[in-house]
């Protein structure tokens, strides 16, 4: 079974549901939690720029972000811990500053030796899925780690506020 987790939270409310849903599952195997939190960057990666070289911002316009992406990263990380705590679960928080996300999650995971990552997917697709991307499919193909991941159900499920699991196999 699984004994520690790594569940990144970016603050949504299907984040939020699937922060509940790992403690849960974290209570009943008696596993441990490290909640992360991937720091917004303005700084976009060479890849990212379609005219090919780097945006410039002003110095104490990205120090003003950055402050403020801390405070919220706190904010969310404390609010995890909460949660981890009233159910009587051990956990610890962490965040990671990388221009990818993805690969931020994948190092967090392994840094602090997380066996199975546990994610929210937004279910984006088409357009939306192309211009925003897949923070979660990413993940799925890029680590060696088991991720499962939770997502919203479809219209036709009737409630969109519910997480329901979404069966994954482990990536290899």
């Amino acid at each position: 079974m699984f004994r520690h987790l790594l569940v990144p939270t970016d603050g949504s409310d299907l984040s939020d549901g699937t922060i509940r849903r790992a403690v849960s599952y974290a209570r009943e195997t008696g596993a441990t939690i490290t909640f992360f939190h991937a720091l917004a960057n303005l700084a976009m990666p060479p890849q990212a720029s379609i005219y090919g070289d780097p945006v410039l911002l002003d110095p104490a316009v990205v120090e003003q972000f950055g402050k403020a992406e801390r405070a919220y990263a706190a904010a969310l990380l404390e609010r995890a811990r909460g949660m981890a705590e009233e159910a009587g679960v051990d956990c610890d928080t962490a965040v990671g500053n990388h221009p990818v996300v993805y690969e931020a999650i994948i190092e967090a995971a392994n840094r602090h030796g997380c066996d199975l990552i546990f994610m929210a997917s937004h279910g984006r697709r088409g357009l939306a899925g192309l211009l925003l991307g897949s923070e979660t499919q990413q993940v799925l193909t890029h680590t060696d780690l088991p991720v499962l991941v939770f997502r919203r159900p479809g219209p036709a499920a009737g409630n969109d506020q519910e997480v329901q699991p979404a069966p994954v196999a482990p990536a290899c």
